[in-house]
C-alpha cells in the first residue's frame, strides 16, 4: 500500500496574477455567515450538542459579519470621497 505524504496532498493558496485580493461580494459573505450560523444551530440541536462546533462556527460567521461591515463602511467612504470630488469638479466646494 502506497502511503500519501502531507506534502502531495497540500493544496497551494490562490494567488491572483494581477497582485490584488479577489474582491469579496457582499452577497456571499451573507450567505456565509447565514450558513455558519446554521451549522452553528445545528451542532446544538444534537443530543450530544457540539459546543466547541458550534463556538467554532459562530466565530466564523462574526467574521464573516465583520467583513460585510468593514466592505460596506469602505463602500460608503468611497462613495462620499466620490460626492467630494463630483461637487468640487462643480464648484460646490
Amino acid at each position: 500500500m502506497a502511503t500519501i505524504s502531507p506534502a502531495h496532498v497540500a493544496v497551494q493558496p490562490y494567488a491572483p496574477t494581477s497582485g490584488h485580493p479577489s474582491p469579496v461580494h457582499p452577497i456571499q459573505l451573507h450567505a456565509d455567515a447565514h450558513n455558519a450560523l446554521t451549522m452553528a444551530l445545528h451542532y446544538l440541536r444534537q443530543p450530544t450538542a457540539n459546543v466547541p462546533g458550534a463556538a467554532r462556527k459562530t466565530v466564523q460567521a462574526l467574521a464573516a459579519l465583520r467583513a460585510l461591515f468593514v466592505l460596506n463602511a469602505s463602500d460608503a467612504a468611497h462613495t462620499a470621497a466620490q460626492a467630494q470630488q463630483v461637487l468640487r469638479e462643480a464648484g460646490h466646494v
